[in-house]
């Protein structure tokens, strides 16, 4: 997963086990998620729903996250 896009249905363990980094983009957006039990098996686009965001808010926040990828290679 190191070096594949990030999309709204990559799992919230998944995304937070190898891309660490991203939880200050989560943060940032009002997300918790670093240590909710519930994150262990939602998708991004779950845990955001669940946290009332929208389909664009969504989109935005794995444009951040894909984004701050790129820039760490």
């Amino acid at each position: 997963m190191k070096n594949e896009k990030i999309t709204p249905k990559t799992k919230m363990s998944q995304l937070l086990n190898e891309k660490p980094e991203v939880s200050e983009i989560l943060f940032e957006s009002g997300m918790g998620c670093c240590g909710c039990p519930m994150a262990q098996e939602e998708t991004l686009e779950q845990g955001c729903k669940a946290h009332g965001m929208s389909k664009e808010e969504i989109d935005e926040i794995v444009r951040k996250i894909n984004a701050s990828s790129q820039n760490k290679k």
